[in-house]
């Protein structure tokens, strides 16, 4: 009986909290919007476990000690034990070099780490064993970007948007990389492909913020419509916040995007890309040298 009304309860709220949308925001509301850590879930706890004790036991070919390898440094990832992540990708590529997934992401690794060269060489990679893999042009934008070599960094943005040109994030990230070059046409650019997106996906709302058609405002409120719980919440959070401390960053409202930086960090959503740019954008921001977290195999 409880749970089912503190369930009612929090469906009452949320749909207070949509229904004024047009009023300005409440305590209720910036309390709702604030960050609540999502805790690890135990299938992943119990997954890492699981796969370490198949490790250490079982009698595995390579190619299965590969594969478990990866596995394990996915969760790994997914919890935010990067370092320990990496290391089974390592793992994994020196018993079975062909896996693309891991050349993936490792390169996400030395993006986060500053380590552009071995990035490029680890997508370079995949993109040789995978050439339609998206993800991985991607992700080697990302790196392009980040290492300030942005005329590499938008066609590799251009060729994931067009694999599949209905999605917001794409066109998103298009933007990013292209705005770089030549902000106007990057401006005219999102508003012609903002027509193509479905206008009932929540992440449609990011697109028309940065194209002008809703406010900073009526972004944050459009989170709250049609929650399903808390880690929808949360994933919401990690990607409204991030995108838009992209946007204040680019107009010199610095403060207001660290906030925002560490709102999306206050997640805890570790596979989501905002989140892991985020951290990175932080360090940028203020002067701090990328760490550098060399590991090894054993």
């Amino acid at each position: 009986m409880t749970k089912t009304l503190l369930k009612l309860a929090l469906v009452s709220g949320l749909v207070m909290l949509a229904g004024c949308a047009q009023r300005p925001a409440t305590s209720l509301q910036e309390a709702w919007l604030t960050p609540e850590p999502l805790q690890v879930p135990y299938r992943n706890e119990l997954a890492i476990a699981r796969l370490s004790e198949i490790l250490q036991r079982a009698e595995l070919t390579e190619e299965q000690s590969a594969q478990l390898f990866y596995d394990r440094g996915v969760m790994y990832d997914s919890v935010g034990l990067r370092s320990l992540a990496r290391l089974d990708f390592m793992r994994a590529l020196r018993l079975k070099p062909d896996m693309p997934d891991a050349y993936n992401f490792l390169g996400i690794h030395y993006t986060l780490s500053g380590n552009f060269d071995q990035a490029y060489e680890a997508f370079d990679s995949a993109l040789e064993l995978a050439p339609n893999y998206d993800f991985a042009y991607l992700n080697r934008g990302i790196a392009f970007y980040y290492a300030g070599r942005f005329d590499l960094a938008e066609p590799d943005f251009q060729q994931f948007y067009q694999a599949k040109p209905t999605d917001p994030y794409r066109v998103l990230w298009r933007y990013i990389g292209f705005a770089e070059l030549a902000p106007e046409a990057a401006q005219a650019a999102l508003k012609l492909q903002l027509a193509s997106l479905d206008p009932a996906d929540w992440a449609t709302n990011l697109v028309r913020f940065y194209a002008g058609d809703i406010s900073e405002q009526a972004l944050l409120q459009s989170i709250l419509v049609e929650l399903t719980g808390p880690k929808l919440l949360a994933e919401r959070l990690c990607e409204a916040y991030f995108y838009l401390a992209k946007w204040h960053q680019a107009r010199g409202n610095l403060p207001q995007a660290l906030v925002y930086y560490h709102k999306t960090l206050a997640t805890n959503v570790y596979e989501f890309v905002e989140h892991r740019y985020a951290r990175l954008e932080m360090a940028r921001m203020r002067g701090e040298e990328l760490a550098d977290d060399d590991v090894e195999i054993n």
